[in-house]
């Protein structure tokens, strides 16, 4: 999927820092995460990347929402709460998940963080080794399958001579801590990145402790002279990740750091391991390129929800992979891409109950089976150099199996599956020199997760009334760029059927369920830009407006939410920085991040206000010989600004806020040493 990006500066999108007259031929940046490698000018889809600078440089490096937050379509919450995972929503996929990410796939060097069922977690993604993020904006079913609302691919540094040691001490409030060190280099054929962290970090809330190990490998051998062997792995150890939860307006008001008394009674929260190895296998031809590719992962997930009854879970999953993709020509203008994705999951789930944070009796104990098989074929045809129009078409077979092995209250085995076609249409158009008008059309599909399928009728199996959500998306979009300053504009508008909306029950608080709602449109439009000056300063700003409103919607207690806007979405948020990187290796940077109201439930009763916050990055490198010393300094919402990091949709109790941290300070230093080679 992911090949080396041939500039750091992309079109309308956050960029590194470059000078003017260093802007490279746009025509030679090729992007891969669309499967199909194409120039970022000439793409037919909407597309944001990422590089390194902005990854790695001051970062305090909590989540994948800091080095996000410019791109426009896509709103993410949650950072502080290690125990729900970021909600991460992407033109609206994805703001339902009260636990885990839904509706959008996430790829870790070609390795799928997403589970064939559509739920993703990012808490085994290393950004202290990542050098670069691709997001396609908007529904990519035709590429990926299930659960594509976009797509988030990722790709860990490689190694480069001389061979080079790097660690990193990173300290600041609420107990934050962060510990790394890293190997990358090559030798002989074969380059390779070792990284090591450790990160620990009491909370700015009561009973928000966390504390994470982790492992991130990569090794990249070359075969001859036209095939790669790239082999992944990465260990996660999370021994603590407490939820402080949801409180309401009241609480918040008397007390902004404190913890929902439910969630201290019952000890909320999580711990896990997982290991993971991957591999992918690269043959390039003259016209040709052949990728083979798979993975092993095993999870083992324990957690305590805020309840007694069945509030205690214990997962123990494998999930395991193989891909094949094969691209090649007919002639300089027909280009084609054919393969399939064959995954599969294997949970083994039992709960218990909760007494007061002590594991009680069995309630459930299920084996859940997800298998996912999709075959996709991809054409791109270029009658021109004006002229660039792809056509595509997947079909997926995705299958879910119970099997219950806790009888006492009844046989609740079952099965369902989903048939899903997704096809897609799209062209992009030279309007000019260095300008590109786009635009796609496409189907995609979402089946409810295992967690989701949980029958709020109580017992196990699954909830037999739930559908696979589909979609429609359409968008058009103009990209180009004029010497140091770059531009996109996307209108898009999506229409669903089905959409899966959560809710809450009296007699379970905490615990999440979901149903259909009739139908629902989303419209939007996104703009960004960048603009990179020839004295090292340079600035971004970004803008999203939505209307994400409910056609037709009437829940289980016959309450009508036709008309009322999704809950959790701003209608409007944006991004602006400017900063500056000198030759002499000061880098500054200083942004502001703007969110709307939203509104918390269905019922667009409770409206939460619209907040800005401003953070600061400060680095300043040094060279000595063979060492690279870089100390640097962050400070996280400026001025003080009171908001909430997370809003619970439809939580019971009106607990829907979880406060935000005030302004926070980090420091840290950076050691790097170049080994002889």
């Amino acid at each position: 999927m992911n090949k080396t990006i041939s500039a750091a500066v992309l079109l309308g999108l956050p960029c590194a820092h470059i000078h003017a007259q260093d802007l490279p031929d746009l025509e030679e940046i090729i992007v891969s995460a669309t499967r199909l490698d194409e120039s970022l000018l000439t793409a037919t889809r909407s597309l944001s990347v990422i590089e390194e600078t902005q990854i790695q440089t001051a970062t305090q490096q909590l989540g994948i929402d800091e080095v996000l937050a410019a791109v426009p379509g896509l709103y993410i919450q949650g950072r502080y709460n290690f125990s729900q995972d970021l909600r991460v929503a992407l033109r609206g996929f994805g703001a339902r998940s009260s636990f885990g990410i839904r509706g959008i796939r996430i790829y870790v060097d070609d390795v799928p963080e997403s589970l064939p069922d559509g739920q993703a977690q990012v808490d085994s993604i290393d950004m202290g080794s990542a050098s670069r993020i691709e997001v396609i904006r908007g529904p990519s079913s035709s590429l990926y399958g299930n659960a594509s609302g976009g797509v988030i691919s990722i790709t860990s540094q490689r190694g480069e001579l001389p061979p080079e040691l790097e660690t990193t001490l990173s300290l600041g409030e609420y107990g934050y801590g962060r510990y790394q060190i890293k190997l990358n280099g090559q030798a002989g054929s074969t380059d390779y990145l070792l990284n090591v962290s450790r990160t620990e970090l009491d909370g700015y809330r009561d009973h928000a402790e966390a504390r994470g190990n982790l492992f991130n490998g990569r090794v990249n051998v070359a075969l001859g002279n036209s095939s790669t062997l790239r082999v992944v792995a990465s260990v996660t150890d999370q021994p603590t990740s407490l939820d402080p939860g949801g409180i309401n307006a009241a609480q918040v008001e008397l007390d902004r750091r404190s913890a929902r008394d439910r969630n201290i009674q019952f000890n909320s929260g999580e711990e896990l391991f997982q290991s993971k190895l991957g591999f992918a296998y690269e043959k390039e031809g003259d016209d040709s390129r052949l990728l083979i590719r798979g993975y092993v992962v095993d999870r083992d997930f324990d957690n305590f929800l805020p309840f007694q009854g069945g509030g205690s879970v214990n997962l123990e999953r494998l999930y395991t992979g193989v891909g094949l993709q094969y691209t090649g020509k007919i002639n300089q203008s027909l280009q084609y891409t054919v393969g399939f994705d064959l995954d599969r999951q294997d949970d083994d789930r039992i709960r218990f109950d909760n007494v007061s944070g002590v594991r009680g009796d069995i309630t459930l104990d299920q084996n859940e089976k997800v298998s996912s098989l999709g075959g996709f074929a991809q054409g791109t045809y270029s009658p021109s150099e004006d002229w660039l129009i792809r056509l595509g078409l997947r079909l997926d077979r995705v299958e879910f199996d119970v099997s219950d092995r806790f009888l006492v209250d009844g046989q609740d085995s079952g099965d369902v599956s989903f048939t899903e076609t997704s096809p897609s249409l799209s062209f992009s158009r030279r309007v000019g020199d260095g300008h590109r008008l786009f635009a796609s059309v496409g189907r995609s599909f979402e089946t409810p997760t295992t967690t989701e399928f949980a029958d709020p009728n109580g017992g196990g199996g699954f909830n037999q009334s739930l559908e696979s959500q589909e979609s429609l998306a359409y968008e058009l979009g103009l990209r180009g760029n004029h010497l140091a300053f770059q531009y996109e504009v996307v209108a898009f508008n999506i229409d669903l059927q089905n959409e899966l909306i959560p809710f809450e029950l009296d007699s379970m608080p905490g615990r999440t369920f979901f149903s259909n709602a009739g139908e629902s449109t989303r419209t939007g439009l996104e703009v960004a830009a960048s603009w990179s000056g020839s004295a090292g300063l340079f600035a971004q700003a970004s803008y999203t407006l939505t209307d994400f409103e409910f056609d037709d919607f009437v829940d289980g207690n016959g309450n009508d939410f036709s008309g009322n806007r999704l809950p959790g979405l701003p209608r409007n948020y944006g991004y602006a920085s400017v900063g500056y990187e000198s030759e002499s290796g000061l880098f500054l940077t200083l942004e502001g991040i703007y969110a709307g109201s939203l509104f918390a439930n269905n019922g667009n009763t409770v409206e939460v206000d619209s907040y800005f916050v401003s953070n600061l990055r400060l680095a300043h490198s040094w060279t000595f010989d063979r060492v690279d010393l870089q100390p640097y300094i962050g400070v996280n919402n400026l001025f003080g600004e009171k908001y909430n990091n997370n809003i619970r949709i439809n939580a019971f109790g009106s607990r829907f806020f979880e406060p935000a941290p005030e302004r926070n300070a980090y420091f840290g230093v950076k050691v790097s040493y170049r080994l002889k080679r």
